[in-house]
This record gives structure tokens, sequence and C-alpha cells, in this order.
């Protein structure tokens, strides 16, 4: 057996738990947002913190919700979402889009984005995207959607890291905006 295939088989009898991917991977810090979509009937959404850009040309970005969001298959029903990217101030509304079966939306203040979806006041930025292309992975499924607008305002980042909320210190806010 070669030097990669005892690494192979070492790393597959080794499997990392649940709490253990967790506990390393907190230590990723990263920005929170809340996905939003609307049925034609009510405002949607949940939180999520796995958000990246996938692609410039064509404008792609990505995001992982959860296989057990009851949030997320409604949206993906309309094929149009709104991603709100938190500002530090936004804890709260974090936290109220995190729980489940409760109104998201009581108290936010919100209005439709240009494809209906709802677009939280104060985000930091906002982009709005259509449904392109959905993968299984896991507990969660990988999300690809074609931005169609976007838009950032002055501020500074809600942030996740181990655990916690945060924010960042000594940073200038960027006074430009996209949009």
């Amino acid at each position: 057996m070669g030097r990669n295939d005892a690494a192979a088989t070492k790393a597959s009898s080794s499997r990392p738990r649940p709490q253990d991917m967790r506990a390393v991977l907190g230590h990723f810090c990263t920005g929170i947002a809340v996905i939003t979509g609307h049925d034609g009937q009510r405002p949607l959404g949940f939180t999520c913190q796995s958000l990246t850009s996938v692609s410039l040309d064509p404008p792609y970005v990505s995001f992982c919700p959860a296989l057990s969001s009851t949030s997320w298959p409604l949206i993906r029903a309309t094929g149009r979402l709104c991603i709100n990217i938190l500002a530090d101030d936004q804890e709260a509304i974090c936290a109220q889009f995190a729980l489940a079966g409760e109104d998201k939306f009581a108290a936010v203040e919100w209005h439709p984005a240009s494809n209906g979806s709802p677009q939280i006041a104060g985000a930091l930025a906002t982009i709005e995207a259509d449904l392109e292309f959905e993968h299984g992975a896991g507990d969660h499924t990988i999300v690809v959607a074609h931005v169609t607008t976007l838009q950032a305002h002055p501020g500074r980042p809600l942030l996740f890291y181990r655990g916690d909320y945060g924010g960042l210190s000594g940073l200038r806010a960027d006074p430009a905006a996209v949009g």
C-alpha cells in the first residue's frame, strides 16, 4: 500500500464528528445574510452564513440552506430571491430569522425588491437573484443563483465567529455604494 493509499484509508476510518466540524470551521469568520422570497401571499426568509461569490461573468453567488429548512423550499418554488447581507446592528434580525415556525417578519421593516422578494431595511447590501442550479450536499443543498440586481450601502458587517456575533473594529465603513 502506497503512502497516499494509507492516508486515504486513515481519513475514511477516522471521519470527523459533526461537533468537531462545527468547532474547527467556527474558526472561519463569516458574514451573515438573510435569504428572502415572497410566494405571493407572504414574505419568507431564513438566516444563512454560507454565502460566497461564484462567478463575475455570468454573475453567480452561492449559499447553502439546510435540508431541514422549511423556508427554502417555499422560496425555491418562486425561483426568485433577495440576499440581505446584515449590518453590525442587525443581530436581532439574524436571530429572528434563524427561528423555525415563527412570524419571522414581525416588527422587521422591509419593502419589496424589484423582483418582489423582501429587501430588509438597514441591510449592508442586497442582492436580487434568480435560482440557477441546486445540488445536494449532505445535510445541506448548494444553491447557485444568477444575480440580477445588487446594491451596497455604507456600514459594517455583522460577523459570526466561534459561535458568537461580532463586528469589525478599527475598519472605516466604505461610503461607496454600488447600484
